[in-house]
């Protein structure tokens, strides 16, 4: 964080300070900034946030010993440090965060993107940083801080001499994405998406798009929106931007779009596209597995432009990003055996793209294995969606249906009903039951596709797996 004093923060974030040993209000403070005191070193800012598990105030002690200069606190605590005493340590980090980027922005240098959508904000912010950290001092969020804690805790990183500010933007609810946007008002803005992801939060696909429509509302006076052209709900936000004066740049496959892909070739090593620039054509190669996230790609690359980059120079950058994130089409296995580790999130959406990768890069002689697990936050479609992948599953004609989890049981049922009997769809309660199977079911030459949501915890699965056949 920058520095600043004792007093100052105390005044930005509405506090009352008690300063301990030798420190004053015009002490300065400028280390890095966590909820979690495991993360807290010498000179650090320990924000004590209760939560649903824990309490941050049960270890402002440990930060104390860690070096922490400074506790935020919602009551005052016997511990060893300056702490500011706040009536709600959620919000006080919001305005320490929103103080922090508006003083660095001042200076000239900085330029802020935010990235919403339902599917694909990870990696479209991973592709990203990988571009802008080539034209100079880049911030972005860690994994997916993404939420009322972790975007503002990514807001706080930036230094005097930071270009680049990338925020990843999500949500559960109607007006989150407003709030943490407002923090920064971006200079350009970017929707992914609408689809069923966390669809049972937000109360519909409607209500979803008007929730991510709050990212345009956001973006500062002469930003840009960068929009996808092929998802009608996010093409229907043109008008917001352009009520407000806000200029906007489409990314897509579609006619108009002034970031197109065209002839995709989708294979084990990545996915080859032509891209049409503004008119110039300029070939791309994404390795990150799957055919969808050249969407992302193109929407990263469509900021880059509006932020000033050159084009060819994204193009370069995009090529070398071999990961979206870890649990994110993450390879691991070996040439005998792969397995695609993609249990981080799952939509409706996602899981579907993720299948026909499958479909798309398993040759004839190989064998394509789909280890599924449950899909979170569907609300009253969650049986229906389930279902729908099922159904997907065996029209793509997929072998081996492994079905992990009670939530995720209509999945298994749809299969079978759809055809996919005689041990083709098996079901498990548990990932070590299913583990189990697949060591002793798995063979030379097939490409095994683990996908679920964050909650199932395939992913840990997808790991032993991984590890099982190196």
């Amino acid at each position: 964080m920058i520095a600043l004093t004792l007093a100052e923060i105390a005044a930005v974030t509405g506090g009352d300070l008690i300063e301990f040993g030798d420190d004053t209000p015009e002490t300065l403070v400028s280390g890095t900034v966590d909820t979690d005191s495991r993360n807290i070193s010498q000179g650090g800012i320990f924000v004590a946030k209760p939560g649903e598990e824990t309490d941050g105030h049960l270890f402002v002690g440990r930060a104390a010993e860690a070096g922490a200069a400074l506790a935020i606190v919602e009551h005052r605590i016997d511990a060893p440090v300056s702490q500011i005493v706040v009536s709600d340590a959620v919000a006080a980090l919001a305005d320490l965060a929103r103080e922090v980027v508006a003083r660095v922005r001042a200076r000239g240098l900085l330029k802020i993107v935010g990235i919403t959508g339902s599917n694909g904000k990870t990696t479209t912010k991973n592709m990203l940083r990988a571009i802008l950290e080539a034209e100079g001092e880049t911030v972005s969020p860690v994994a997916s801080f993404n939420n009322s804690v972790g975007a503002p805790l990514t807001m706080l990183r930036v230094t005097e001499s930071t270009e680049f500010l990338v925020c990843e933007f999500g949500a559960d609810g109607a007006g989150q994405i407003a709030r943490l946007a407002g923090l920064v008002t971006p200079d350009v803005g970017v929707v992914l998406m609408v689809g069923m992801s966390h669809a049972g939060g937000f109360g519909g696909l409607e209500q979803t798009a008007i929730a991510k429509r709050e990212l345009v509302e956001q973006v500062r006076a002469g930003g840009v929106a960068v929009l996808n052209i092929d998802d009608p709900r996010v093409a229907a936000m043109a008008p917001t931007a352009e009520e407000r004066g806000i200029g906007v740049r489409w990314f897509g496959e579609g006619e108009g779009a002034d970031v197109r892909a065209r002839d995709l070739s989708v294979t084990a090593s990545g996915t080859d596209t032509v891209l049409d620039v503004d008119g110039e054509v300029i070939p791309l190669h994404v390795q990150v597995l799957g055919a969808h996230h050249v969407k992302n790609a193109l929407a990263a690359l469509t900021a880059a432009i509006a932020l000033g980059v050159e084009p060819h120079a994204a193009v370069k950058q995009l090529a070398k990003v071999e990961l979206a994130e870890r649990w994110r089409m993450q390879i691991l296995g070996s040439e005998r055996v792969t397995i695609i580790n993609d249990a981080y999130n799952a939509s409706p959406d996602a899981m579907q793209a993720a299948l026909r990768t499958l479909a798309q890069i398993t040759e004839p002689d190989e064998r394509m294995v789909a280890v599924l697990g449950a899909m979170s936050e569907l609300g009253e479609r969650d049986v229906e969606e389930h279902r729908s992948i099922g159904l997907l599953a065996v029209r793509l004609r997929i072998p081996r249906i492994v079905v992990v989890g009670a939530e995720a049981r209509p999945l298994y049922l749809s299969a079978i009903a759809e055809g996919s009997w005689s041990g083709e769809a098996v079901f498990f309660e548990t990932s070590d039951e299913a583990y189990d199977y697949l060591t002793d079911e798995l063979r030379d030459g097939d490409r095994v596709l683990v996908k679920s949501s964050n909650a199932a915890g395939l992913r840990f699965l997808g790991d032993r797996l991984g590890e099982s056949f190196s």
